[in-house]
């Protein structure tokens, strides 16, 4: 049939590809293939292809019967060597895959068949990079991924999402959803230490650390700067790297909540940034970072149930306060609290003043939070100073101080 040889020469190109990345993966490890390779897999799609079209959508038992007699021909003993393995489940699953390739191209499904055959290739053509990245996984790891899917997968359905309290300022919900997002940011700035490990460089360290804890990470580079007053300065790089990007984090996150606030503290976070990138493309132009494992501190995982509750119960405290503030017209009781609350967590406050939404004016709002972030500044910089070498100390000084003092000055003649 015309109509039909079209979709046989893209499935047998769909086998074809999926065989080659199987056969090579057999032969890197082997030099020689054990199951099935481009041919057999070309043949395997053409005939879902063949079967997929006899039946049609409606009533599929020629592929049904197809799938059958491949999955029988998968599990029946199976002919070896010695030395030879039987097909696992990987080849079992690509088999089947294969064939249903064919068979949605054949019932003109073409883009997901496509889909199907890429997702394929890239899981077989993944196996080395999958079971090395296992094999390095650890306790802490595991501990870390569990808790995570925790905070997001279990908990959050378990909440009621309804205001309680006084005021409705507590809404379980909405408060553990300000946790998801921090979490988020923050496991996703942890997997990416995980996955580049020291061979990110003390700045790219500093950046996904930043991400995941600025505090954790100004903390274990400052100690560092102690041990190794030599390089002093590219750890005050790993610092300001931290602190500068916990600016746009805490603008990605409210975001996510509230756009309009999100535009309005772009200015002055803006501004705020500056001092850092300024001192981190000056140390990076002058000589690029050392990256040895051994002058890059372990960062560990922030993540864990009871850093979530603790800002869980920070949040409601502070989205509390901010609704009595608010309902007794004191506006103006806005600032310090902002600047307490950024003494202990820019994003507690940040992101009850977006959840606010419209009931927060939001240049009152902008203001709030840009003196939070200037709080929460001096905050890493006093901790730098206590904590790091001279030669950290002075930089640190000199570029965090000039964030704060930038921050200051752009919420005074903006007030």
């Amino acid at each position: 049939m015309p109509e039909l040889l079209t979709p046989i020469v893209v499935s047998a190109c769909l086998g074809a590809l999926i065989g080659l990345i199987r056969q090579w993966g057999d032969q890197r490890e082997r030099e020689t293939t054990e199951f099935a390779g481009l041919r057999t897999h070309a043949l395997w799609a053409v005939l879902g292809c063949v079967a997929g079209f006899t039946g049609g959508r409606e009533e599929p038992y020629v592929l049904i019967v197809a799938m059958l007699g491949v999955a029988a021909h998968l599990i029946l003993p199976f002919p070896r060597a010695p030395g030879r393995t039987p097909p696992g489940s990987t080849s079992f699953a690509e088999a089947l895959l294969t064939l249903l390739c064919g068979a949605l191209v054949a019932w003109n499904e073409t883009r997901a068949a496509v889909l199907v055959a890429a997702l394929t290739m890239v899981i077989l053509g993944s196996k080395k990079p999958i079971h090395s990245w296992a094999r390095e996984l650890t306790t802490a790891d595991i501990r870390g991924t569990l808790q995570f899917v925790a905070i997001t997968g279990v908990i959050l359905p378990l909440v009621p999402n309804q205001p309680l309290g006084p005021l409705g300022a507590f809404n379980p919900y909405s408060t553990w959803l300000m946790v998801v997002i921090i979490s988020g940011l923050g496991f996703a700035g942890y997997v990416a230490i995980r996955i580049l490990g020291a061979r990110a460089g003390i700045l790219l360290t500093g950046i996904f650390g930043g991400l995941a804890s600025s505090t954790a990470c100004t903390l274990a580079f400052s100690r560092r700067s102690r041990e190794s007053p030599a390089l002093a300065e590219h750890y005050a790089l790993a610092v300001v790297a931290a602190c500068t990007i916990m600016l746009p984090r805490v603008l990605l996150a409210v975001g996510i909540i509230n756009p309009s606030l999100a535009r309005g503290l772009l200015p002055p976070f803006a501004l705020m940034a500056l001092p850092g990138l300024a001192f981190v493309a000056w140390v990076w132009l002058r000589r690029r970072p050392v990256h040895r494992s051994g002058d890059i501190p372990t960062l560990g995982n922030p993540l864990g149930l009871f850093t979530a509750m603790k800002f869980a119960g920070l949040y409601a405290v502070i989205a509390f306060l901010v609704r009595v503030f608010r309902a007794q017209g004191w506006t103006e009781g806005l600032l310090p609290l902002s600047f307490v609350s950024g003494l202990t967590d820019l994003d507690a406050i940040a992101l009850s003043l977006a959840r606010e939404g419209g009931e927060t004016p939001v240049a009152a709002a902008v203001i709030a939070v840009t003196v939070a972030a200037i709080a929460n500044t001096l905050l890493k910089a006093g901790l730098a100073i206590a904590l790091g070498s001279k030669g950290l100390r002075q930089r640190i000084t000199l570029v965090l101080g000039s964030t704060a003092v930038t921050g200051a000055v752009w919420a005074f003649t903006a007030g």
